[in-house]
């Protein structure tokens, strides 16, 4: 199994930097074709319980709110969401006797759950697209630069975490859900954000002092976005989200750290730097 992990994780690792430092259409469609295989996700983790979540109105939507977002048109975003609620709500009227109010909030839940979040890595990584910076790697667009800051500091998280936890953990951090994680552990993940981001950062224009509030904000948000898929998992009674990433699991698996810490840093970079 470890070595499945490294194998996806050498494969993969590289064609993510490419997808993201490229961006442009390449990375749009990239995160759209991640958001919708977490959907179907989603509806299969749903079906294991007997719970009939429409596919047709998750997938249309989810499809469209990736689109708002590349063409960056927040309004309709908003629009494409009430959509989502209205239709979910109508069928509950349309086909009351198979798809109730249960179903219809699950459908909801399931549909932002995972487009809101998808939505902000498109996003971010189109916030100042055309300004650069020089690495030692080349020119890189600022907006790049941003995403990279969420990434490195969930993957550093995740990566100390498990070192820390596995070497130190004894105190439970919320065994109901996760019983692996501990505060030993979690403490060690919010160090290692902090150093990834600011190691990460140090080649971009964020002060100092910035860069040490989004590692504490990612150290923070990514763990939690850990516990809430993990919460899924446990309600719907499987293992793993799915199997597209070998040694990994699914989408949801792979991704559910960073669908919290991106937002957080989106609206940050939006409220403090830009």
């Amino acid at each position: 199994m470890l070595g499945t992990r490294i194998l996806t994780a050498i494969i993969g690792i590289p064609i993510a930097i490419y997808v993201i430092n490229y961006g442009q259409w390449l990375f749009a469609m990239a995160v759209t074709l991640l958001a919708l295989v977490a959907w179907h996700e989603f509806f299969k983790m749903m079906q294991v319980k007997n719970i009939n979540v429409q596919y047709a109105i998750g997938f249309a939507g989810i499809g469209l709110i990736m689109c708002c977002a590349w063409l960056g048109n927040m309004q309709e975003m908003l629009a494409v969401v009430l959509l989502v609620i209205a239709a979910s709500m109508a069928k509950t009227v349309v086909s009351h006797a198979s798809f109730g109010i249960n179903e219809a909030a699950f459908t909801i839940l399931g549909a932002l759950y995972i487009s809101l979040p998808f939505s902000h890595l498109i996003l971010l990584r189109f916030t100042d697209q055309y300004d650069f910076i020089l690495t030692a790697f080349g020119e890189l667009s600022i907006g790049a630069a941003y995403l990279w800051l969420a990434f490195i500091g969930t993957w550093a998280s995740d990566t100390l975490a498990y070192f820390v936890g596995s070497m130190l953990g004894r105190n439970k951090l919320c065994p109901a859900v996760s019983p692996g994680k501990t505060y030993e552990g979690a403490a060690g993940g919010l160090i290692g954000s902090v150093v990834g981001v600011m190691a990460i950062g140090s080649i971009t224009p964020v002060p100092l002092t910035h860069l040490l509030v989004i590692g504490l904000l990612v150290g923070i948000v990514a763990p939690l976005g850990d516990l809430v898929e993990s919460a899924l998992k446990r309600f719907s009674g499987v293992k793993d989200s799915g199997n597209i990433l070998p040694g990994h699991g699914g989408v949801l698996d792979r991704f559910d750290a960073i669908m919290f810490s991106v937002p957080i840093v989106y609206y940050y970079i939006n409220a403090f730097i830009l």
